[in-house]
């Protein structure tokens, strides 16, 4: 009978620990499952989305109050056909959109931000939403007789200013500009400014940029080169698209399904028509070029 009578209290703490252990996975089960509900489900479940941007006209920029560009318009309605409708657009320099994005401050950026090897190294790049060449401002007249990097790099007198963590600094010292030559300021109107005061000779930046921010300047001081001849490096055309954290992966693939139906049933060139880029020369077709192409440096 005494053996019995242990036999059935071992048993019973059996029973009572296994329940315990049950218990407590399931609690554990239940936090694991709550610690990896995806970002896309959070940003549907919130209906709301946040943008890193620049202010670069025509990709992203702020006018009135308001959130606009290619860039802009793309990512809304990829958004949308993800169930995400509205658009928290908070503004940075440049240089600090990809830090944005790594450190949570942004869910994505969307600036026409160019692909390439060392930002794929902390950022997650959508496929390409768009491509587009270099241009250059230079005072008006072009007193240095500027029209290509190779020009600048011949005449060790001559500076140019770029905009922070730009593309056109390392395309610069591809076509052999020196450091010394080359300034950096935070955004487009800070490099007009340097041009305009003597501070440099010229400034460079994506063709429609420094286009579109000379036509909105409205100054007679400087003036676009019409000749400029483009570069032929790796990285030219550039290939803009969406940026978003290294974690968020799911989130990025899910991005990139509704943009290639997008860029399927038209609606992709026609959002870069309206924002002033040609449908057919800057518009990217689906599985043409991509970005681990361009993130392994193959194109």
């Amino acid at each position: 009978m005494k053996k019995l009578l242990i036999t059935l209290f071992f048993a019973s703490m059996l029973v009572l620990l296994a329940a315990c252990g049950s218990d407590e996975g399931d609690s554990n089960a239940e936090s694991e499952s709550s610690e990896s509900d995806s970002k896309l489900e959070e940003l549907q479940e919130a209906g709301s989305v946040t943008i890193g941007f620049a202010n670069e006209e025509p990709y992203a920029y702020e006018r009135d109050g308001e959130l606009k560009g290619a860039s802009v318009d793309i990512a809304q309605a990829v958004f949308a056909e993800l169930g995400i409708e509205e658009m928290n657009s908070q503004l940075a320099d440049f240089g600090q959109l990809i830090p944005g994005v790594q450190a949570g401050q942004f869910d994505v950026v969307t600036a026409g931000m160019a692909i390439n090897p060392d930002r794929c190294e902390n950022a997650a790049f959508s496929e390409p939403t768009m491509q587009y060449g270099e241009g250059l401002i230079v005072e008006a007249g072009n007193p240095q007789g500027l029209e290509s990097y190779e020009d600048i790099a011949n005449n060790p007198d001559v500076s140019v200013i770029v905009m922070e963590g730009a593309t056109e600094i390392e395309f610069l010292k591809s076509e052999g500009v020196s450091e010394d030559q080359i300034q950096t300021a935070p955004d487009i109107p800070a490099t007009f400014s340097a041009v305009q005061s003597g501070r440099a000779d010229a400034t460079t930046g994506t063709e429609m940029t420094v286009k579109m921010a000379l036509e909105s300047a409205n100054t007679d001081e400087l003036e676009f080169v019409e000749s400029f001849e483009q570069p032929d490096i790796q990285g030219v055309p550039s290939f803009g698209a969406a940026a978003f954290s290294l974690e968020n992966t799911e989130l990025r693939d899910a991005y990139n399904e509704k943009l290639a139906e997008l860029k399927e049933d038209g609606t992709i060139s026609e959002l870069l028509e309206a924002n002033g880029f040609s449908g057919e020369s800057n518009f990217v077709p689906v599985d043409t070029i991509t970005t681990e192409q361009i993130c392994n440096g193959e194109a």
